[in-house]
């Protein structure tokens, strides 16, 4: 196999700092756009940083629509729905605010729209999907975050749960990056605590796993250049922001959660959030997000403390960081130095841990972090059972565009053994 010999690094716009959102207005008229569908949520409908855009855009005379019905952990259906909306309105521009369900659909309600297609599966990754490259440029779309967690402001990736699968999957492509993330820290005062963790569990494991992914030079060589994927594997640059992620992470998220209206911890939490999207976007993840889609799709009964939701809700952080335990005890032999590094950046004492032990001992210092901030034992706490694993392996299985990315291979054996090893941490 000839083997990958560069990387890309794409370069993602981002908005920092308290109150930017209210600039939004000015944005989109520098822009010359049209209408604009302004996509949101229905309990972020009822916030003030709604108003807040709201006000913006009128203030600057732009025409919009409002599209307040994105499902918390989206499907192809509510995609689907987000996508007839833009289109019979005939929009030209996009604002998303919220979480990663709200910018994701945006995204596709962008993509779309843009390049409209009876074949919903064709742009989405392969082996599920078509795995079609996008045609060309798509429509702008600012996003503004409300949760730190996902980083889909500065990543070019929507993820869905595809219901007749009971599993997620996505649309990756440096074309989906926003035009611009407005990252502001007054928009995340809001979330209770559980949100807080659940989301700022998204930016540890963004960072862990894109840092312990395989090297972008393990890789084979595309057929043409222009064909790398956007998951590429870790590489110096994603590296420094990964590393940065972790270690602003470690320091702001114990008040984050404990003093919600610490607006400074909140910006700090915001940053992680974007670095930790930099860092992933380029590089990639790996097992934990792909064990997680089928736990997502698969919930039964479960509701997440905090969430307010009309359907079962494992929040996407809780089901990524729920199987990251067993995942790096079962990685940390594929390259111990790089285990180490991600424990002393989550803010653990490395000193004396033996190269050998490093898999372990990333995992004791998340189970430490899962104790700390009430996330639950294990995936027996959210409903699954062992005789839930084969399911769950099926549901891994096709999950190429991460699981490819491990620094140690895992086929279906390998995959049964470490949900049950998820299955309870003490």
């Amino acid at each position: 196999m000839e083997r990958e010999i560069g990387f890309e690094m794409a370069a993602s716009n981002i908005r920092f700092g308290r109150g930017v959102t209210a600039e939004i207005g000015m944005d989109l008229k520098d822009l010359g756009v049209k209408k604009v569908m302004f996509v949101t949520d229905p309990n972020i409908s009822k916030l003030p940083m709604k108003d807040t855009v709201i006000r913006s855009m009128d203030k600057e005379g732009v025409e919009y629509v409002v599209y307040d019905q994105t499902r918390v952990e989206p499907t192809d259906s509510s995609f689907k729905d987000a996508i007839n909306f833009a289109v019979s309105n005939k929009v030209d521009s996009f604002v998303a605010l919220g979480g990663g369900s709200v910018i994701d659909t945006a995204k596709a309600a962008n993509l779309y729209s843009t390049y409209p297609t009876d074949d919903f599966l064709l742009y989405v990754n392969a082996p599920i999907g078509k795995g079609k490259p996008i045609p060309g440029p798509l429509k702008p779309l600012f996003a503004i975050p409300t949760t730190a967690g996902t980083g889909s402001e500065t990543t070019g990736v929507a993820i869905f749960d595809l219901e007749e699968m009971h599993a997620k999957t996505g649309i990756a492509s440096r074309v989906l990056k926003p035009t611009l993330g407005i990252v502001d820290p007054l928009n995340s005062v809001s979330m209770p605590p559980m949100i807080t963790a659940s989301t700022a569990f998204d930016i540890l494991t963004h960072a862990v796993e894109s840092y312990t992914a395989i090297e972008y030079t393990s890789r084979p060589y595309p057929d043409r250049p222009i064909n790398r994927p956007a998951y590429q594997g870790s590489n110096p640059i994603s590296d420094m922001w990964a590393l940065k992620a972790m270690e602003i992470m470690a320091d702001n998220f114990a008040t984050a959660v404990d003093e919600p209206t610490n607006i400074e911890a909140r910006g700090w939490m915001a940053l992680a959030a974007a670095f930790a999207g930099v860092g992933f976007g380029n590089a990639g993840v790996s097992l934990p997000h792909g064990m997680s889609y089928p736990v997502s799709g698969m919930v039964r009964d479960y509701i997440a403390p905090d969430y307010i939701s009309d359907h079962p809700l494992i929040p996407h952080g809780i089901s990524v960081v729920i199987n990251a335990p067993a995942v790096f005890r079962f990685t940390g032999p594929s390259n111990p130095k790089r285990h180490l590094q991600a424990a002393a950046a989550l803010g653990a004492d490395i000193d004396g841990v033996k190269e050998a032990d490093a898999g372990e001992f990333l995992a004791d210092t998340m189970i430490g972090y899962f104790k700390r901030f009430n996330i639950p034992n294990g995936l027996k706490a959210v409903g699954f059972t062992e005789a839930d694993i084969p399911r769950l392996v099926e549901g891994t299985l096709p999950q190429h565009r991460v699981t490819k990315l491990s620094p140690r291979p895992a086929g279906p054996e390998e995959l049964a053994a470490l949900f049950k090893d998820a299955m309870q941490y003490w």
